[in-house]
């Protein structure tokens, strides 16, 4: 018997359920019976979970001990003149030593929890699921053998009594099928989400390089912007931690010195972690110093300002209801100044790219708001200098326009965002991304667990959302930016971010990020490994 995936089998099953509803005589309520029990079983050992769970469990209780141990050795003084080999002084050390601990305490805590209700879910599905077959056999052999051609021709009224009879029992067993699929499904994704989460959340030990000491790749995994919420809005993903590794492994010796003075040089943790983002954004040494000379000295806020174009706020999620038009009233504008990070007319697709480069390059960050100098301050011409990057990408994607003759954008067709979000955001994170459609509910919760892990490891997701309205066709371009628990946080391109909910995404209700013209997730473009 193949093995279906945790989708295939809920989604095969919900046709069955249809199929043995529908079957209007004997033979095709044997062939639809049949069909549901060749379905696989739910898979997995509810025991070998568990164990991994329990052993997750004392890794957390482990934790806790080192986040003891360091809290101690804070209060004890240690001399904040000594430093790292990147400028880490000691009490930056300490300070992020504890909060990995206590995080490490948190991540094994609830990736023992994920597990146990993986175990829990897995059981139950099961022990539903063998109950299901039970009765869907016990309907089969109601119905004994299939009829040749001439008894099929009329069906007589014990006859049809007896198929119906069948027909609930088969009912109720397909149902219950499927709901330990669903079951299954949904425990098996959450699961997945949630270590995912902590595994990317492991950013120190990404950056594999013996030139930088672990104090500091502690310290750089612990950096994040000024005045934000910390663990919301860290500087460097995992996935910038693991590309400056690499990159920096392959410098020459003087090279790697060089680098080094200038993290060391740092005025700021957070001027030292830009660097690093810039350095794993795929620049030369040459432009990542010249890159530095424009930011050195720049205090917090202006770094902010100028290389992070998107933070999130502490109540961020919190739920504040709806507007009229179906959007979410808790938004949040992202702006340089007074200036939204937004599109220019219909150039959703474009902007959305641009703004997502920026989030991921901060060297492209800072010729769009501090200008050829990176020094400027002004919105104004950062509203132009954006609005043209916006036109350049609508070219670059072969965008359409209103009218032969027109210079006005009228949005671009899914060939043209593969291969924008590939020239623009793809060399900057190291990950082609490719198209796939999400047309429906199943579809969308499938693709859920691949979105979920490349936003947690600082991979934007580029989605597109869509609606009828008299046969009407309304398209726009959106971005998946973070995760937590089982909310997505989405950048809208009108110049906002939102939070909404897993069940938003795969249920459309997609308008809660922009309006209730445009409910339904019809497609992502996902970032290879």
């Amino acid at each position: 018997m193949a093995e279906e995936s945790t989708t295939d089998r809920r989604e095969k099953l919900a046709g069955h359920v249809k199929s043995i509803a529908g079957a209007d005589d004997k033979n095709s309520l044997i062939e639809a019976i049949d069909d549901a029990l060749g379905v696989s079983p739910p898979v997995g050992s509810p025991s070998t979970i568990e164990s991994i769970a329990k052993r997750y469990k004392g890794q957390a209780d482990d934790a806790r001990d080192v986040q003891e141990r360091v809290e101690k050795s804070a209060k004890s003084g240690l001399p904040s003149v000594w430093v790292g080999s990147t400028g880490a002084k000691a009490s930056e050390v300490v300070g992020a030593a504890g909060r990995s601990a206590e995080q490490m305490d948190v991540a094994f805590r609830k990736a023992s929890k994920a597990l146990f209700d993986l175990a829990d879910a897995v059981t139950a599905a099961q022990a539903a699921d063998s109950s299901g077959r039970r009765q869907l056999r016990e309907a089969r052999s109601m119905l004994g053998g299939e009829d040749g051609f001439f008894d099929d021709m009329v069906e007589k009224d014990a006859e049809e009594r007896e198929r119906k009879r069948a027909q609930e029992a088969a009912g109720h067993g397909v149902r219950a099928m499927h709901k330990a699929a669903s079951q299954a499904d949904d425990a098996a994704r959450t699961a997945a989400r949630e270590l995912n989460k902590y595994a990317s959340e492991a950013r120190a030990g990404r950056m594999k390089t013996d030139e930088i000491s672990a104090a500091d790749r502690l310290v750089l995994a612990d950096i994040a912007t000024d005045g934000r919420p910390q663990e919301q809005n860290e500087l460097l993903s995992a996935n910038d931690l693991e590309r400056s590794g690499r990159r920096l492994e392959k410098m020459s010796d003087a090279d790697q010195a060089k680098y080094e003075r200038m993290l060391a040089d740092a005025k700021t943790p957070q001027e030292r972690a830009y660097l690093v983002k810039a350095l794993a954004a795929g620049y030369s040494l040459g432009e990542v110093s010249e890159f530095r000379d424009k930011i050195h000295g720049k205090d917090p806020a202006w770094l902010q300002q100028h290389l992070t174009p998107v933070t999130t706020a502490s109540d961020s999620k919190a739920d504040e209801g709806l507007n009229a038009d179906g959007s979410n009233r808790n938004t949040d504008e992202q702006r340089f100044g007074t200036e939204r990070w937004s599109q220019d007319g219909n150039t959703c697709v474009p902007s959305s790219t641009v703004t997502a480069r920026a989030m991921v390059d901060p060297v492209y960050a800072l010729e769009l708001t501090g200008g050829p100098s990176g020094q400027e301050d002004d919105p104004a011409a950062f509203r132009e200098r954006l609005g043209d990057e916006q036109m350049r990408v609508h070219e670059e994607g072969d965008g359409n326009y209103e009218g032969f003759f027109s210079d006005t954008p009228s949005g671009m067709d899914n060939d043209g965002k593969t291969e924008v979000v590939n020239k623009e955001i793809s060399p900057h994170t190291g990950s082609e991304y490719d198209f796939q459609e999400t047309r429906s509910a199943d579809a969308r919760r499938d693709v859920l667990p691949d979105i979920e892990k490349a936003v947690a490891e600082g991979k934007p997701v580029p989605i597109g959302v869509e609606g009828y309205s008299n046969g009407e066709r309304s398209g726009h371009g959106m971005m998946v930016i973070g995760q937590e628990g089982d909310k997505l946080q989405i950048y809208n391109p009108w110049g906002t971010t939102t939070w909404v909910s897993e069940d938003d995404f795969v249920n459309g209700r997609m308008g809660k990020a922009s309006d209730q013209d445009l409910p339904d997730a019809y497609a992502v473009h996902l970032p290879a490994d």
